[in-house]
């Protein structure tokens, strides 16, 4: 299958690893990308042996955002044609949520704008030391976009959030740790690495608990009893599988588990 200008590749059993790969653009999302990207998430969200995912950059950013380029490239389409040009393209993107599997970002170099709301739109996020990444939005006289004034209160917090969005500023890597925008700092080298090493640990879950768990976490329940009553279905499908039976032989046997996913 053709991916231009994006790479994906199998670097360990359940794991699926991919990689953007236009570095001389930053990694700018172009319309090859954008569609590589939607064409790849369909068949990874086919795959029924995938169990994690990484998403990381080639070269020394992760993404720079949308191509600017094409963001000004017709100056005299009207608001309805540039609105539905730009939600296509956000849900394009965006599309990693349709993945019912934890996914990581490996946050290689600079984030920006968009860029980062694809990271953020992960379930996890690490970042290489002297990583920068931030919303730059309002600083190019435009609005934020790809779901980045939801994704980013989301996993920062509303003030964080404020702070970031309406005034544009970047944030290295350490204060992406302090605020929570991201988990882990880890040195360049080892970034991939680490992200795939963890991915590789959660692909050895049980898949259906696993699923599950990363549905509950992205629905963001708006009240502790909606999380009980989804916990109250959730847990029980868990306790039918066999999957629980083998968890808890390994506990007994003192070995690790074989989940099947089933």
């Amino acid at each position: 299958m053709s991916r231009a200008h994006l790479r994906l590749e199998r670097p360990a059993e359940g794991v699926a690893l991919l990689t953007l790969d236009n570095p001389d653009q930053r990694n700018a999302m172009s319309e090859q990308m954008t569609s590589a990207w939607v064409t790849t998430v369909d068949e990874l969200v086919a795959d029924p042996t995938v169990r994690a995912v990484v998403v990381t950059g080639e070269g020394t950013a992760f993404c720079s955002g949308g191509n600017t380029a094409w963001l000004a490239g017709e100056p005299g389409a009207s608001v309805d044609e540039l609105r539905t040009r730009m939600l296509a393209f956000y849900r394009s993107w965006l599309s990693v949520r349709r993945l019912e599997v934890p996914v990581i970002a490996a946050i290689n170099g600079a984030a920006i704008g968009a860029g980062l709301c694809v990271a953020l739109a992960c379930d996890l996020r690490f970042a290489a030391a002297g990583a920068r990444m931030g919303v730059p939005f309002v600083k190019l006289g435009l609005h934020p976009g790809m779901a980045g004034t939801h994704l980013l209160p989301e996993v920062v917090g509303e003030a964080h959030a404020r702070d970031l969005l309406l005034t544009g500023r970047l944030v290295d890597a350490d204060e992406a740790l302090r605020i929570g925008l991201v988990s882990r700092v880890v040195e360049p080298e080892r970034l991939v690495e680490e992200a795939v090493a963890a991915a590789e640990g959660i692909a050895r879950t049980a898949p259906v608990a696993s699923r599950l768990t990363t549905v509950a976490l992205r629905s963001r329940h708006a009240s502790i009893d909606d999380a009980l009553q989804w916990e109250a279905l959730a847990q029980p499908v868990t306790l039918a599988t066999e999957d629980l039976q083998e968890g808890i032989r390994a506990v007994q046997e003192k070995r690790p588990p074989v989940f099947r996913g089933r």
